[in-house]
């Protein structure tokens, strides 16, 4: 069965819902339910979303989405589909990009308006596994856990942690989250979104208003979100099983000197490390491989998995 509403984790559903300047309203009421008081909007206006670096051979950054507050804040807006080594890292490195454009020529005095980066997941965090947090809310802080810069904020809403039935959404934020999670499952619009923001939402999710190149694109988009996410879940399943079987070997070998019982569980409990490390590894060259045989470009191997293309070459053509 077709959709009968988008998916807003696909590019086409989230720059449909997200990007476009007649629908920024929904954009602004969904990152209010996140933001402090202070730092509610008001308007925005979309800015570029790719960003150069200092040099023509710098890496460059895409932003999913990236805005301007009608007060100077700034908002980088990703979603992310699946798992990727290093997102943290990422995110921090896209954050430096609106912070060296607001350098000023000549006497400056350093002073910079806050800057967000949220990132609506689609995983958990290896490390998050047993954290049941849906809005994580990132800041610098000194050794007393005290605040030290306020203007640098990291949001990341950890998607599968939220389970929340229709009947238990409460706050604004809450019905927000419901849609990120069950929109394209919708048949119908729930009884428990009724405010007027929604009214517009769905009118605009709906598969069956969209014209036949719409149509087209967001079947395109949904079969690189489905591809991807079989590939990498299926990748990262072989990963940790190969380095649990290691680990379960190299258990059963020390048992010989330390006793078995103790051997097993110690290369057990190695080869989980292992298998995380090694899996990590080994998913992005299974992903890679698995989307080579499906028939995508390496431009948009790199594209989807957010990976430099002269990886993607080197994996196809060890």
């Amino acid at each position: 069965m077709e959709d009968i509403f988008i998916n807003p984790f696909t590019d086409f559903g989230f720059k449909k819902l997200f990007g476009e300047e007649p629908n920024k309203d929904l954009l602004i009421n969904f990152l209010n339910t996140l933001l402090p008081a202070k730092h509610a909007i008001s308007d925005l206006t979309y800015a570029r979303n790719e960003q150069m670096g200092a040099t023509a051979l710098d890496r460059k950054a895409v932003f999913d989405l990236y805005c301007i507050s009608s007060t100077g804040e700034r908002f980088i807006v990703e979603i992310q589909k699946a798992k990727q080594n290093y997102f943290k890292d990422r995110s921090l490195y896209y954050a430096s990009f609106p912070i060296q454009e607001q350098s000023l020529r000549g006497d400056w005095d350093y002073r910079l308006t806050p800057i967000y980066t949220v990132g609506i997941l689609d995983f958990l965090f290896n490390e998050d596994n047993d954290d049941k947090t849906v809005v994580h809310t990132v800041q610098l802080k000194d050794q007393f856990n005290s605040v030290f810069y306020e203007k640098l904020t990291f949001i990341y809403l950890s998607m599968p942690n939220f389970t929340k039935r229709e009947d238990e959404l409460v706050t604004l934020q809450d019905k927000w989250l419901f849609v990120f999670r069950c929109l394209p499952t919708l048949q119908k619009r729930p009884l428990a979104l009724q405010e007027r923001i929604f009214d517009k939402l769905f009118t605009i999710a709906e598969v069956a208003n969209f014209s036949t190149e719409q149509r087209d694109a967001y079947q395109q988009s949904v079969k690189y979100y489905r591809d991807l996410k079989n590939v990498e879940d299926t990748a990262w399943q072989s990963g940790m099983s190969r380095g649990l079987e290691e680990g379960k070997m190299q258990g059963l070998e020390e048992g010989k000197m330390q006793g078995i019982e103790q051997g097993i569980e110690q290369g057990i409990e190695q080869g989980i490390e292992q298998g995380i490390e090694q899996g990590i590894e080994q998913k992005e060259i299974d992903i890679v491989l698995k989307l080579c045989q499906k028939g995508y470009t390496d431009e948009a191997i790199a594209d989807l998995l957010e990976i430099p293309r002269q990886r993607v070459e080197a994996i196809r053509t060890p």
